[in-house]
């Protein structure tokens, strides 16, 4: 079955695709490297939903920020120890990176939550569901029909509604969303509606490096943009199709297959 994570790779590069596919078996390694970094920072997430429970609303910002911080550097510090002996290749920057979005997420909560006590006059645990709604993360969906398969990092379930989220760590843009978390977005919401036989008509990627949540509408223009690159996705997986790309300075100096497109 083709990886939704295929997808992805497609509308950052093809031609690295290709190189993932068919040279080497690297491939495997940073999906499952991607896969145990998305657990953790849930993990982190529901800790700090946890520790909300405790919070009360005469508490000042720095205790609020203090008790949802407990347990999460030393899960970290042992979630990532365990990645590490996986020999996945997490590297030292990656970890500093999740304890820094970690700790921005606390400290993001906890002006939200705080506002709210205030505003409601009500401890954390009474207004728990205006930051957590009920959801499922880490969602494993299969589409027999298309031969696809993914993972929807959340499923926040409203009003009976399904609505598709990613978790995204990397820089947004000034507006709007990047191409490829918008196709990401989009095969998600198309898994969902399969899966649960419902409708999907908005989706949401969070940018936590910056703690904004914005939407997309998954529109027939999308839909018609998500089918072409899957089309062009089996093309490479399936018939070995070397797809012809534009040389991009940024993306190809930092490329482990440089050399190789450079001999050809």
């Amino acid at each position: 079955m083709i990886k939704v994570s295929s997808i992805k790779q497609h509308m950052y590069c093809p031609l690295k695709l290709y190189h993932q596919i068919h040279l080497d078996s690297q491939e495997n390694k940073n999906y499952q490297l991607a896969i145990e970094i998305k657990k953790l920072k849930i993990d982190i997430q529901d800790l700090i939903q946890k520790n909300m429970r405790k919070i009360r609303k005469e508490m000042t910002l720095t205790e609020i920020e203090s008790i949802l911080s407990e347990n999460i550097d030393p899960y970290i510090k042992s979630t990532t120890h365990s990645i590490i002996s996986m020999n996945l290749g997490l590297e030292a920057s990656q970890i500093n990176e999740i304890i820094d979005e970690a700790y921005f997420s606390i400290k993001m909560t906890s002006l939200k939550v705080k506002q709210a006590m205030t505003i409601l006059d009500k401890n954390a645990f009474e207004v728990i569901d205006m930051f957590f709604p009920n959801c499922m993360y880490s969602y494993l969906i299969k589409d027999q029909s298309l031969d696809i398969i993914g993972i929807c990092d959340k499923i926040e379930i409203i009003d009976g509604k399904y609505y598709p989220i990613l978790l995204k760590s990397n820089k947004p843009p000034l507006k709007g969303v990047w191409d490829q978390d918008a196709i990401e977005l989009v095969a998600n919401a198309i898994l969902i509606e399969e899966e649960f036989s419902t409708d999907v008509y908005v989706g949401f990627v969070d940018y936590e490096k910056i703690g904004d949540r914005r939407p997309v509408v998954m529109d027939v223009d999308l839909r018609k943009s998500y089918f072409n690159v899957l089309r062009e996705v089996k093309e490479i997986i399936e018939n070995k199709k070397m797809p012809n790309v534009k040389k991009s300075p940024k993306k190809c100096e930092k490329c482990e297959y440089k050399e190789i497109c450079l001999k050809n």
